[in-house]
C-alpha cells in the first residue's frame, strides 16, 4: 500500500508562530495567464499556460528536463520576462513593478535551489544572516531571527559550520533557511533534493511540508516520481512547455 509522507511535528517549532504572513485579498496569491516564453531564435519554453495557486497551497511542477519547469519559478521572480501573457502575485502585475522595487517582490517569494549557492567562507549562521545585512537589519534582530529559523530548521548545533561541513542534506537545510529568513509569502523550491540521496530528500521534504503547515505556500519543482507519489498534493505536469495535467492528488504520469 502506498503511504503518503506526513510532516512529524518536533518540539521547539513555537517560534515559527512568529512568522507571519500577508496574503492577498484576492482568491489567489501567484496566478498565470496565458504565459508563452520563446528564447530566441523559436525554442518555446513554455506554451499558453494558465493555473492559479492559492494562499497556504503545496503545489508541485513535474515534468521531464527542458519542460519548462524552472522558467515559470523564473517569470515569477521577475528573473525573465514571458513573451506574451501576464503574471500576477497578490494582486499585483509583476510585469509592471518598477525595477526599484523588484528586491521588495522577491522578499516575499524565498528561492531554494538545486546548486545551494552558499558562500563557502561563511558559517550556516553566516550564510543565513547574510541575507539580513544587505537589507540593513540591526545586529539584534539578526541574532534573534538566525537563531530562530536554525532551530526550525533543525540546525541548531550545526550554527558555526562552514558548508564544507556538512552533508548535502545540511546544506538544503540551510538554503531552506536562507530562504526563509525573510519571512515569504512563497517558497519556491526548484529541484531541491536533486543532489540529496534517497534518505535525505525526504527530509528535506518533510521540512517543506512543516513550512507549509504553518500557512507558507510552497511550489516544488522535482523530477522525482516517488516523492510527487507519496506527497497526494496538487501535481501540475508540464510537457514540452504545455501544460497538460493538473490534478488536485495527482501522480507522476508523462
Amino acid at each position: 500500500m502506498r503511504r503518503r509522507l506526513k510532516c512529524k511535528r518536533r518540539r521547539g517549532l513555537r517560534p515559527l508562530l512568529h512568522l507571519r504572513f500577508r496574503y492577498a485579498k484576492a482568491r489567489y496569491m501567484i496566478k498565470f495567464q496565458n504565459i508563452t516564453k520563446i528564447y530566441p531564435p523559436n525554442t518555446v519554453a513554455l506554451n499558453d499556460v494558465s493555473f492559479e495557486v492559492e494562499p497556504k497551497e503545496f503545489v508541485c511542477l513535474v515534468g521531464k528536463s527542458g519542460a519548462g519547469k524552472t522558467t515559470l519559478l523564473k517569470l515569477l521572480l521577475a528573473e525573465e520576462k514571458p513573451t506574451s501573457g501576464r503574471i500576477f502575485f497578490d494582486d499585483q502585475d509583476v510585469q509592471k513593478i518598477k525595477s526599484g522595487h523588484l528586491p521588495q517582490l522577491r522578499r516575499k517569494i524565498g528561492a531554494v535551489f538545486q546548486d545551494y549557492k552558499l558562500l563557502p567562507s561563511k558559517t550556516a549562521y553566516e550564510n543565513i544572516a547574510y541575507a539580513m545585512e544587505v537589507i540593513g537589519a540591526s545586529d539584534s534582530e539578526i541574532a534573534r531571527d538566525v537563531a530562530e529559523i536554525l532551530d526550525i530548521v533543525g540546525l541548531t548545533e550545526r550554527t558555526h559550520n562552514f558548508p564544507v561541513q556538512l552533508s548535502g542534506g545540511e546544506k538544503q537545510r540551510v538554503v531552506i533557511a536562507r530562504a526563509l529568513i525573510h519571512r515569504p509569502e512563497v517558497i519556491l523550491a526548484d529541484e531541491p533534493t536533486g543532489n540529496l540521496d534517497p534518505y535525505h530528500a525526504l527530509d528535506i521534504i518533510r521540512l517543506l511540508l512543516k513550512i507549509n503547515e504553518f500557512g507558507t505556500t510552497i511550489i516544488l519543482s522535482t523530477h522525482n516520481k516517488e516523492i510527487i507519489n507519496s506527497l497526494g498534493k496538487r501535481t501540475i505536469t508540464l510537457h514540452e512547455g504545455k501544460m497538460i495535467r493538473d490534478e488536485k492528488i495527482g501522480r507522476f504520469i508523462l
